[in-house]
């Protein structure tokens, strides 16, 4: 029976013999490594299995106690176990964070800012960003390898990213990394803003007057003293002004501060929309107009009453090129107004048109949160359903 208990310890000790063997080559070879992080890497993983093996009292350098029984036969490996323990293990930095009131944008660029609770022991930062597709899942959108576009080796805690698209969101990703390995920040949703313009007083009415910075539009009051009926009506009355960009691709949302004006009309028409009449009257334009106490949005001489109020101090005007896209909003209570559906296929530029009073153009804006593109489906799909009102009804 001793011998039996003898034999299988024996041959116990053998397989820890055989372990210990493998895992001193193994440190050998981490002695001889060149690369540092490799090197720590290995003595980390001699040190875990130098551990499991004290704790299962399988080490590695023979302390042979056999007494009378053979019960006990040890294997001590305290001293090694020590040595490794006192190593100064590098381990992969904590994940970053973004600081997404400190980011800013306009309507090409982001600047993302971050903190690190480990700056002192990273190397480098990277950062990943991609187009927000409304994807929930940021791990299959992170997995989706080709669309993601990735800047490598930044040194500070802040990057300004150039050429984005307006008026689009992103999705950014902070990598911190040293030679232990690196780690992700959470995501964070950044927007640019909209292309900014002003007013083109090349295209302005004679009777219509443009402030110094080119924002505001006032009609010449004068010419309706001698009629009650606005000029809107009139083969040459249009009085209006464009903007000084032409649009072709992104994502745009500019306001107009209507004030007092209660005769108006605001939209995008193409460059080759005739001078001469009003907007929404031709095929080549899209407007929301207001006719005293009558909303109504018009294209190719047709129009559809729209319900607003009448307080409406705020429009607001989306323009997402890219997905034939033209809608308006009351920007104040953050309602939605209208959405044309446009297949455009040329260039566009916004247009305004007043018949007393004037407005102000707010350009360069970010998309507005209330702004939704689910929404804007929906919204598309019951405008296709309202057939609109043929002629000038509605301001009749």
């Amino acid at each position: 029976m001793k011998l039996r208990k003898l034999a299988q310890q024996i041959a116990n000790c053998r397989q820890c013999l055989e372990r210990s063997s493998a895992l001193i080559i193994q440190a050998e070879h981490s002695l001889k490594e060149n690369d540092h992080a490799r090197f720590l890497q290995t003595a980390k993983n001699v040190a875990e299995r130098v551990a499991m093996a004290t704790a299962s009292s399988q080490v590695l350098i023979p302390d042979v106690n056999l007494n009378e029984a053979f019960d006990n036969f040890a294997l001590d490996f305290s001293r090694e176990k020590k040595l490794l323990g006192g190593l100064d293990y590098l381990t992969a930095p904590n994940p970053p964070s973004i600081r997404e009131e400190l980011c800013t944008a306009s309507h090409d660029t982001i600047t993302v800012h971050w903190t690190s609770e480990d700056e002192f022991s990273v190397s480098s930062y990277e950062l990943q960003y991609t187009i927000c597709t409304g994807q929930a899942n940021f791990i299959s959108l992170y997995n989706s390898v080709d669309s993601w576009m990735i800047v490598p080796n930044i040194k500070q805690n802040h990057y300004t990213v150039h050429g984005l698209q307006s008026g689009t969101r992103y999705v950014f990703f902070v990598k911190a990394i040293n030679q232990a390995g690196s780690r992700n920040s959470e995501p964070a949703r950044l927007k640019t803003n909209s292309q900014p313009f002003k007013l083109d007083p090349k295209t302005a009415h004679k009777k219509l007057r443009l402030s110094n910075d080119c924002l505001t539009m006032e009609k010449d009051e004068s010419s309706l003293k001698k009629s009650h009926t606005p000029e809107r009506f009139s083969s040459t009355g249009s009085y209006g002004a464009a903007g000084n960009v032409f649009i072709d691709s992104g994502c745009h949302y500019w306001e107009v501060l209507l004030g007092t004006c209660t005769l108006y009309a605001a939209g995008v028409a193409y460059k080759s929309a005739p001078k001469n009449e009003w907007n929404g009257k031709n095929s080549s334009s899209w407007v929301f107009a207001r006719c005293n106490n009558n909303f109504t949005v018009r294209h190719n001489s047709k129009e559809m009453l729209v319900d607003a109020s009448l307080q409406l101090r705020r429009l607001g005007i989306l323009l997402d090129y890219d997905n034939n896209i033209l809608s308006f909003y009351d920007a104040m209570n953050s309602q939605h107004l209208h959405t044309f559906d446009i297949s455009f296929i040329l260039p566009v530029v916004p247009t305004f048109m007043i018949w007393n009073k004037s407005v102000m153009i707010m350009s360069g804006l970010p998309v507005p949160d209330f702004v939704d593109c689910t929404e804007q489906q929906e919204c598309i799909c019951r405008s296709q359903e309202s057939p609109y009102v043929s002629g000038m009804k509605a301001c009749h």
